[in-house]
């Protein structure tokens, strides 16, 4: 036996372990580099953490309308083939948040986390701001239609772009000879060269995420955590409850090969979880669930969708948190207008993905609406960011097995997980 081949390979440390070291050494960083103490550290980890962000919302918007104009009119679909999709996505998304939003319900009033706490060093204006957000279905439909398709591509309008998207390929299935195949040709080129600029990005990642860690931890610290323990830790709970009792199921049923799921989601998931951002994962997403066999207008119809209708981990998250401002407040809710409380939620939280702090907005909007204390918002800005790093990696999940549900639904769910399909 040659000495060369006595001696094994050294092992190459993948994306995914680079990206936990990161973790780890941001969360070190944030604990022994505080913001109050260090604040030239903080300004430089969030320079780092900002210029990941920028470069991956720079890649959205042409990733996803090259991959539904090349799914939508290059293989032939038409309106009524999308209409069915749409349709199928948006009854899947009422069902599966509406489980989620229960899930809250139940672990805020068994827990209740919200007991015991006092809101009387607590002010009401930080919360003011975000309940002065008025927030309308009909204000939520009008939205998700561009007056600019470069208006919306400007501010990462991912609803609207999706909109214009699907009818620009609608469009473009109807015309035939020559201008069709140059403009397929250009999506398909635009198309290979976004997803080779995700892997370019992909690369900076470790340094973004460590950073992102960094700053949360240095700004919020884990002493804020003592306080509000329980209300971290019931929706971290009522968040695994979610996993096991309703995703792992539909999982289950909808035969998807739970282990080659994960090997595929794995990665989006920790990006989702560490930047609390849910753009931050959606270009990886996109492109490992291509990998993972499920074809290209699928994914970039459900994925983006979804994070508008279906916020899985911020809809169980908003349950919890205004139960929990009630309990703070001494009020008692009666189980109907808990109920109420949670269709107004259910409601109002779908189609705000793109309005900064969403979650906070409809959280503060309800809470002015059924007379509950605002000041329970500035208590849960406290640990808001380590709470947001859940919620946030849960809707990530949530929405990848929804696309992986739509392919299986629409008989276009891979024969072999993990090789591409032909789309």
């Amino acid at each position: 036996m040659s000495v060369e081949s006595a001696v094994s390979p050294k092992k190459k440390i993948s994306q995914t372990q680079w990206i936990i070291i990161s973790m780890t050494l941001g969360i070190a960083a944030g604990y022994f580099f505080p913001a109050a103490e260090n604040p030239g550290f903080l300004a430089f980890a969030k320079s780092v953490s900002a210029i990941f962000l920028r470069m991956i919302k720079s890649l959205i918007v042409p990733l996803l309308f090259s991959t539904l104009v090349v799914g939508i009119a290059g293989h032939g679909d038409d309106m009524k083939k999308v209409g069915r999709l749409a349709f199928r996505s948006i009854l899947y998304f009422e069902i599966v948040t509406t489980i989620a939003l229960f899930i809250g319900l139940a672990a805020v009033n068994l827990v209740k986390p919200g007991a015991g706490i006092s809101l009387s060093g607590a002010s009401a204006t930080d919360a003011a701001q975000f309940a002065q957000t008025k927030i309308t279905f009909g204000g939520l439909i009008e939205h998700s239609v561009p007056q600019s398709f470069f208006d919306a591509a400007a501010k990462n309008e991912v609803l609207q772009v999706v909109f214009f998207s699907i009818l620009f390929a609608v469009g473009l299935a109807r015309v035939n000879g020559r201008p069709k195949q140059v403009m397929i040709e250009f999506c398909e080129s635009l198309a290979e060269v976004m997803f080779k600029f995700v892997g370019i990005v992909m690369a900076f990642a470790p340094f973004g995420i460590g950073a992102a860690i960094a700053v949360t931890v240095g700004t919020s610290g884990l002493v804020v955590l003592k306080s509000l323990a329980l209300l971290v830790l019931t929706l971290y709970g009522s968040l695994i409850v979610l996993v096991v009792c309703v995703f792992l199921p539909i999982a289950l049923i909808a035969k998807i090969p739970i282990k080659t799921f994960w090997k595929y989601i794995k990665e989006p998931w920790l990006i989702a979880f560490s930047t609390a951002s849910s753009e931050a994962a959606l270009p990886l997403a996109m492109q490992n669930l291509e990998k993972f066999g499920i074809p290209k207008r699928i994914i970039a119809f459900v994925l983006p969708t979804g994070y508008s209708f279906n916020l899985d981990g911020s809809t169980l998250y908003l349950a919890i948190a205004s139960v929990f401002a009630a309990q703070a407040g001494g009020i008692e809710m009666t189980l109907g207008q808990q109920i109420l409380m949670m269709l107004t939620l259910m409601l109002t939280s779908k189609g705000v993905a793109a309005v900064p702090r969403a979650s906070l907005v409809i959280l503060s909007g309800a809470l002015a609406m059924f007379n509950l204390p605002l000041e329970a918002v500035a208590v849960i800005l406290g640990v808001d960011a380590i709470m947001d790093m859940a919620r946030t990696s849960i809707n990530l999940i949530g929405n990848a097995l929804a696309t992986a549900v739509m392919a299986r639904w629409e008989g276009e769910f891979p024969e072999t997980p993990g090789v591409p399909a032909k789309s």
